[in-house]
């Protein structure tokens, strides 16, 4: 945890979505929770499943979405967190292949401090909000020791449309909408060990909006879609595998920023990148010695793109109309595969 100064301002670097429960603990309390007696017919998706948000039927043409993310700082620059902060959240609802209409504040900062950086934070937030084309309409504070900060979102998407992360088919394509390694590159950032070219690449990636690839593959057949966030690349495609399948990755397909993989060479790694490794290790192959590598695809996400599955057939048609846009940087990294002995398979 490092502190640095943005003018007279200050925010502690800690987190991003570094900052969430491993989900190997996460599983375990979610399959103690109390069941109720019935499930509500309406309910489209709980938390039952790994899925990024709930789906509840409010009538045969529309289906609410609500999600809801926070975490602490992982960048000195109050607007930019807030932006950043701000940009991931909403992503849970571009992956299910809704739309975004409201989204409330979820504030948590310490009384004594300078209230102008609370104020950039909301504005860096509302910005991205704005892009989205939503309404920011309320939110709740509390007082805390650190800064946190977040939103709790609602999206709508036509029943008959949504977008689950574990309906994955064999066969499918599986294609990433930006680089991985942006907890890296920030973590080294925060204690000046890599450069202002890579971590503005890092910022490039947390600030875009997943809508504008959603809006596009919204005109394919997508049989499964997830954002990737702490869970890493790998923690995000085995729920999406939801052990029915495997999946085949080619390394040299999976778009990183370069620095990233500098910075894993000389151990500048994550806490949350090591939680992954722990829990997945046993379910992944990697056909190669190298652990710089191997960090990049535990590494977790804060703000990262989308993980799309759809049929072969029409894999190049999407990748090619994605990358028409100057936001995103798209690319075919594998395929889902009948199930073999272990869920993924790294080459």
């Amino acid at each position: 945890m490092t502190e640095e100064k943005v003018g007279q301002e200050q925010l502690i670097i800690c987190g991003g979505c570094n900052a969430k429960i491993g989900a190997g603990y996460l599983s375990e309390i979610l399959a103690d929770l109390p069941k109720p007696a019935e499930r509500d017919e309406n309910l489209l998706v709980g938390f039952d499943s790994a899925d990024d948000a709930s789906v509840y039927k409010i009538s045969d043409d529309v289906a609410l979405i609500q999600s809801v993310d926070f975490f602490p700082t992982m960048v000195s620059d109050p607007y930019l967190f807030g932006r950043i902060a701000a940009t991931n959240a909403l992503s849970d609802i571009y992956a299910m292949g809704g739309e975004v209409f409201t989204a409330l504040n979820i504030v948590m900062f310490p009384e004594e401090k300078n209230l102008n950086i609370l104020k950039k934070i909301l504005e860096g937030g509302a910005d991205a909000v704005h892009e989205a084309g939503a309404t920011l309409s309320g939110g709740h504070s509390i007082n805390a020791t650190t800064p946190k900060y977040g939103l709790s979102v609602s999206g709508k998407v036509h029943p008959d449309k949504i977008i689950r992360n574990d309906t994955a088919e064999v066969g499918d394509a599986l294609i990433l909408t930006k680089p991985l390694g942006v907890g890296i590159v920030t973590t080294a950032y925060s204690v000046s060990e890599t450069t202002e070219s890579a971590f503005q690449q890092a910022v490039k990636a947390m600030t875009t909006l997943n809508k504008y690839a959603a809006d596009i593959m919204k005109n394919f057949t997508v049989h499964s879609c997830t954002d990737i966030t702490g869970f890493g690349l790998l923690g995000h495609l085995n729920e999406m595998l939801h052990d029915q399948f495997s999946a085949e990755i080619k390394v040299k397909d999976v778009p990183f920023i370069p620095e990233a993989y500098e910075c894993a060479r000389e151990f500048l790694v994550t806490a949350g990148g090591q939680k992954n490794r722990n829990y997945l290790e046993d379910k992944v192959v990697f056909d190669f010695d190298d652990y710089a590598l191997e960090e990049i695809f535990y590494d977790p996400q804060t703000s990262g793109g989308l993980l799309i599955s759809v049929p072969q057939a029409e894999a190049d048609q999407l990748v090619k109309a994605l990358n028409q846009s100057d936001k995103i940087d798209a690319q075919l990294i594998g395929h889902v595969v009948e199930k073999r002995d272990k869920a993924i398979y790294i080459s």
